[in-house]
């Protein structure tokens, strides 16, 4: 129990020991909210979120008019070791497979684990729909004139206050509407490099990061990362002494593919430590809103006074994928940032952004991430279950506490893109590892996605991935 923990996250965290020891059995039914805050002496509002906590993390799962029962643990393969990357800047090559991954995840012909996406009907179409119209009604003039580079001025204040949870007080007028969060960071990475830098990142990191790089003719500088608690800060202090790092770009909460979540402490920490180093961050908060505490939603840049840490974020993880609308805000670099926007892509689609405003500032936000939340708690439960039965024995697999990546290290003779080759002729679609550094390593890992629902179709298909890796382990063996 820690003092400094809000007591709904102390009496979460007491409950989720018992749960993992077996002090409480899966199936138990816990105290009813008001029973509990009479037993604990504290308020039922403090029981309650301690409950949704739990549920987010799949610990328990509320039944419709009995109560809250303890969830059935599946069988818990081990978690990886930090990455061990190399230290020194490698330029960027990404093979052509990216694509592939990225296309197959909207053909129906394929099971994609490939790509970082979830299923359509989590998010709130029908009624995103319904704000698009009404956009369209109320403003069909804006369809005859440009759109503002910088954003319609309405959604750049809904998006300013957005980012409250995150513990940060934005300037709406700082904040430029961009074509998703990969925009963003371009535009913080060519604000603030220019060829031949070298950025530190995250090992493994996004493909997507990587690919940015190599378009920008940047070297990537792979700092070793706790598939729990991020990147290393003594790893990235050491870098910058030996190093000449340019910037550094980052996803301190559920990070892509590890799912990790910086500890509060180091957040802190990591904006010290830009400020005495005066060191440009490009921080990825896209899914912030997935983690289940107001401590892990917390960005790093809310320590920053001085706005040195640049925020990129979009709704594609929590609201609207299809809409491809992402933010940024640098700060005293905003005017920097528009001009580049100006001149490389104009402004988006301002229906739509009328319409995304209507619809953050319409309420029932909060209630839809924690059903997203414990969905994808479950996935990832459900999933680790799968992987612990049906793939090489010694497989280890992340456990993350939010989000729905998985990253997988296999036994070493299995080979991540030979497995990629065998399950795309099975037309089932994984990511290889070596798409997630930025020189030749990873070449056992793979990334799963597992935000869409387990149909029997799909679950086969997860299992079909174990049982090629444990067919290409026994030919490597020598065995039949």
């Amino acid at each position: 129990m820690d003092d400094k923990q809000p007591l709904y996250l102390q009496l979460a965290s007491s409950l989720e020991h018992q749960a993992r020891n077996g002090s409480l059995r899966a199936g138990t039914r816990l105290p009813s909210v008001r029973n509990h805050a009479q037993q604990q002496g504290v308020s039922i509002s403090t029981v309650l979120q301690a409950y949704r906590a739990l549920e987010d993390r799949g610990v328990i799962e509320a039944r419709p008019k009995s109560g809250f029962f303890v969830r059935r643990a599946a069988r818990s393969p081990a978690e990886p070791l930090p990455s061990r990357p190399s230290s020194r800047p490698a330029a960027v090559g990404k093979p052509a497979i990216a694509r592939v991954v990225m296309e197959a995840a909207g053909d129906p012909a394929y099971h994609s684990f490939g790509a970082a996406q979830a299923s359509p009907d989590l998010y709130p179409n029908e009624r995103m729909r319904r704000f698009i119209t009404r956009a369209a009604v109320r403003h069909a003039p804006s369809l005859g004139r440009y759109p503002r580079p910088a954003g319609a001025e309405p959604l750049r204040q809904a998006i300013a206050r957005h980012a409250l949870p995150l513990a940060c007080n934005l300037h709406w007028r700082d904040v430029l509407v961009t074509h998703g969060c990969r925009e963003a960071v371009a535009l913080c990475l060519r604000a603030v490099t220019r060829p031949g830098d070298v950025v530190a990142i995250e090992s493994p990191a996004y493909f997507g990061f990587l690919e940015l790089l190599q378009s920008l003719q940047l070297r990537a500088l792979e700092i070793p990362t706790h598939p729990r608690h991020g990147i290393s800060l003594d790893a990235l202090e050491f870098a910058l002494d030996t190093q000449p790092v340019r910037a550094l770009l980052v996803v301190p909460t559920v990070s892509n593919p590890l799912g990790s979540i910086m500890p509060v402490a180091a957040k802190r920490r990591l904006a010290a430590l830009a400020a005495a180093r005066d060191l440009p961050v490009i921080e990825d908060v896209i899914c912030n809103e997935l983690a289940a505490s107001a401590d892990a939603r917390r960005a790093v840049r809310s320590f920053d006074p001085t706005a040195r840490v640049m925020l990129c974020g979009s709704f594609s993880k929590t609201l609207a994928p299809g809409l491809a609308l992402g933010w940024v805000d640098a700060g005293p670099r905003a005017a920097e940032l528009l001009a580049c926007k100006t001149a490389n892509s104009a402004g988006s689609a301002e229906l739509l952004e009328w319409g995304l405003a209507d619809m953050l500032d319409a309420g029932g936000y909060e209630p839809a991430l924690r059903r997203l939340r414990g969905f994808f708690a479950r996935q990832v439960q459900f999933a680790r279950g799968v992987i612990g039965e049906s793939f090489p024995a010694g497989t280890r697999v992340t456990n993350p506490d939010a989000g729905f990546f998985l990253w997988l290290e296999l036994p070493a003779p299995v080979c991540a893109l030979s497995l990629y080759e065998a399950c795309l002729a099975r037309q089932v679609v994984i990511a290889p590892g070596p798409l997630f550094g930025a020189s030749a390593r990873y070449a056992h890992c793979l990334r799963l996605s597992v935000g869409e629902h387990f149909t029997p179709a799909r679950i086969q298909a997860l299992r079909d991935i174990g049982a090629l890796a444990c067919d290409q382990l026994r030919r490597a063996a020598g065995k039949p």
